[in-house]
This record gives C-alpha cells, sequence and structure tokens, in this order.
C-alpha cells in the first residue's frame, strides 16, 4: 500500500463505538503498515498523550456516536485550531451530515459496510494532506520569526514596498528621504531572506494581516 510513501510511523485514529467495526479497521489499517490507535468514544480520544509531532496523523470518525457526536467532534476540533484531516463513517446514509462534514473540511465520507479500497485511498490521501499542512506551518512559523527581526520602522516600509509603491513615494509617506528608505529597504530583503521584491511580496501575501 501508500503506507511507506508517507513513512513508517504513519498513525491513523479509529473512533467508533462499535468494538466488532474498531477491530475490523485496526487488522485492515494495520496491514497497511499504518500504526492504530481506537478509541471507543470522542472524549477518551480527546484524552490521549499527543503524538511526536513529525508523526503524519489522519482519523476515521464514526459520525453517529452516543455523548459527543463525530460531527461535533470535528467542529471541536477545527475550533481548537488542529487541522487533524478526518475521514467520515457512517452506517446511515446521512446526506445532510455528510453535507455538513465536507463544508468543514472532511476528506471524504464513507458508507458502512466501508469498502476497504476507498477506505485505504481516503486514509493516503488524508496522510498525504496532514505532512502538506505541517509543510505550511512550518514555512509560516520561519516567516514570523523573521517579521519579528524587523524594527517597527522597517515594517512600516516592509508593508510600504510590497504595495508596489516606489522609493520616493514611501519617502513622501514617511516623511523621510530616499536614502534613508532605500537602507530600510536593504535590510528587509536581509532580515527577510528574500531575494527579490516579487519574493517580499509573495511572503508578506502568506503572511497577510501581520505585516501592517
Amino acid at each position: 500500500g501508500g503506507a511507506t510513501m508517507i513513512g513508517p510511523a504513519a498513525t491513523v485514529f479509529v473512533i467508533d463505538d462499535d468494538p466488532s467495526v474498531r477491530k475490523s479497521l485496526d487488522r485492515l489499517l494495520r496491514s497497511a503498515g499504518y500504526q492504530v490507535q481506537a478509541y471507543d468514544s470522542a472524549r477518551a480520544f480527546l484524552g490521549r498523550a499527543p503524538l511526536p509531532v513529525e508523526t503524519p496523523q489522519c482519523l476515521i470518525l464514526d459520525v453517529r456516536m452516543p455523548g459527543v457526536s463525530g460531527l461535533d467532534l470535528q467542529t471541536l476540533l477545527r475550533n481548537s485550531g488542529s487541522k487533524l484531516p478526518i475521514v467520515f463513517s457512517t452506517g446511515f446514509g446521512d446526506v445532510t451530515s455528510s453535507v455538513r462534514a465536507m463544508k468543514i473540511g472532511a476528506v471524504d465520507f464513507l458508507t458502512k459496510p466501508i469498502d476497504e479500497g476507498e477506505l485505504l485511498s481516503a486514509v493516503d490521501r488524508g496522510l498525504a494532506l496532514d505532512v502538506e499542512f505541517r509543510k505550511a506551518d512550518a514555512v509560516m512559523a520561519s516567516l514570523k520569526a523573521r517579521l519579528i527581526r524587523l524594527t517597527p520602522r522597517e515594517r512600516q516600509v516592509f508593508a510600504l514596498v510590497v504595495t508596489g509603491l516606489l522609493n520616493k513615494q514611501i519617502a513622501g509617506r514617511l516623511g523621510t528621504c530616499e536614502r534613508t528608505i532605500k537602507v530600510h529597504r536593504a535590510r528587509i530583503m536581509k532580515k527577510m531572506e528574500a531575494g527579490s521584491v516579487a519574493e517580499l511580496v509573495r511572503m508578506a501575501v502568506r503572511l497577510g494581516p501581520a505585516v501592517e
């Protein structure tokens, strides 16, 4: 299977209140080369010990469970800032739930009895997404760390440079001379580790409102 592509420690969480479903998913996923952690409720899952941050992870989640439902848990995870990719499983062809789940970013929505091939391909997609999210988070963290190096004045100049203003115009706005802006600009490029203004603009787009 696809497990080798993602790396040996890839872990799939399974939350289902039906022990036979947990057992069969556990067997299937392990045979495909994944680590598995199975839980009988959302509460048990939330109480787990966190995995090392570099472990690709995804979650197979039963929609209808007593107590905290699968959709409740999805909402809870999203609200807490978790991007953990979720593959839903349901015993009912519950269209409204699936639409809601997909809207808030489910990877897939599978109806029981779950087709093994479909499940493994959904899990593969979920784990690949998780790896992408981690890369994007790492890039963002690195950009923020660079932004912190800028002085308040350099941040002002940065925000104006990326709007496409010329040094002369920026100097006019900030009530200083063009030469000073050139010096600021060079320092910004160096601190942000940008090779060109175009790259600086791309960084500003990723950083969003943080740049203002």
